[in-house]
């Protein structure tokens, strides 16, 4: 969907294919007829945005052959699907039983990890609708935050500089410009908004910036609009928001509300766990490590790292942070200017809930309405098609 800033911006509003399993070409278009094209109709809109994940097998053959981009392309387009964005976090295999670190890998000091996102981009340029001012790719923070010695992080240093030029060369190439945003995230080098600004500041704010989890940003007890402010100081773009909610115990040590949350600890995808106490935040690598006591429950909240359903509140006595994914859409676009024109509904999670929905379409056509409804209730309007 497109709506219209005040400011006369268009923002895009999409969701992203990381909650479909597909790291093949054919996988991938079969999931735009099964999942994303019903979603549309659900909205009964004439466009659709989805944020393709697309695994590294399939952008090397995108990459490497125009027949398949273009078919690729073609499907999008007859079914009422546009891309703006890539999620170029997982690199592969995002839908094994077990993920939990290895979606970190490789990391920004691994050529891989360039080579990959640079592909990335250039399949973007290519998918990119012929009106769009520019795209967007979304990566790790770095690295996990361990092992992170000096050299590894010169290594990372010396690859963003290397990306910047490399989507310089596609922007004179094609003239797409498409920005790479780095995503804060619990756990990893970069996971505060603090620390991205000691970690990126300084680089290329034409083509590189900031992936806004606001899951993460809740996780982390970052308050919004300091969040915002510090980026906005220091010149970091918000290239990119991912719209997402984090689970809350607001008592942890109400038994009724362990329940719940052991009900959430699976074994598939890391759920990192922070409390906030007078001094500092402390936090736990993983949900069923809080569950253990290596968190204390008398500290005050817990926060998981659970992309939780956006429309939906979670299992009583837990809670969502949608209160502060409000405050974050307020910050980026209920001022007179957009911080912002990238908006992707980020709930991976559906698959993994205690109880997976039975129609993901309407529940993911759900969320997208409830993100919509809080942009025009900022004054956006809806684009016609």
């Amino acid at each position: 969907m497109r709506l219209l800033h005040p400011d006369g911006t268009t923002v895009h509003l999409g969701y992203c294919s990381n909650v479909h399993q597909a790291e093949d070409l054919e996988g991938v278009i079969a999931q735009l007829a099964t999942w994303a094209e019903p979603v549309r109709e659900r909205l009964g809109v004439d466009r659709l945005g989805i944020g393709l994940w697309l695994a590294r097998a399939v952008v090397t053959e995108l990459a490497a052959d125009e027949h398949a981009l273009a078919r690729l392309k073609s499907e999008l387009r007859s079914r009422g699907l546009e891309t703006v964005t890539l999620n170029a976090f997982p690199y592969a295999g995002f839908h094994r039983e077990v993920v939990k670190k290895d979606v970190y890998l490789p990391d920004w000091a691994d050529e891989a990890r360039l080579d990959y996102t640079l592909d990335c981009a250039r399949v973007l340029a290519e998918l990119l609708p012929d009106d769009t001012e520019r795209g967007s790719v979304s990566t790790l923070p770095l690295a996990w935050r361990t092992p992170w010695p000096r050299d590894r992080a010169d290594d990372a240093r010396r690859a963003l500089d290397r990306l910047t030029a490399g989507l310089a060369q596609l922007e004179a190439r094609t003239g797409r410009r498409v920005r790479v945003g780095f995503e804060p995230e619990p756990g990893c080098v970069v996971e505060t908004t603090t620390q991205a600004v000691r970690a990126l500041g300084g680089l290329d704010p034409d083509r590189l910036g900031v992936c806004l989890d606001a899951c993460h940003l809740a996780v982390q007890f970052e308050d919004p609009a300091a969040a915002l402010r510090r980026l906005a100081d220091a010149g970091l773009p918000v290239v990119k928001l991912q719209a997402s909610c984090a689970v809350e115990a607001t008592d942890p040590a109400d038994p009724a509300a362990l329940a719940a949350l052991r009900r959430l600890a699976e074994p598939r995808f890391l759920h990192q766990t922070r409390t906030r106490t007078a001094q500092q935040i402390q936090g736990v690598d993983d949900l069923p490590d809080a569950l253990d006591g290596a968190l204390p429950t008398h500290t005050g909240p817990w926060r998981v790292h659970f992309h939780a359903p956006l429309h939906t509140a979670p299992e009583p006595p837990l809670r969502s942070t949608a209160d502060q994914l409000d405050e974050v859409l307020a910050g980026l676009l209920g001022g007179p200017a957009a911080v912002t024109d990238h908006i992707e509904v980020e709930t991976y999670t559906w698959s993994v809930l205690p109880e997976p929905p039975t129609d993901l379409p309407g529940g993911i056509a759900a969320e997208l309405a409830w993100a919509r409804d809080r942009l025009t209730g900022l004054g956006l309007k809806e684009e016609p098609s």
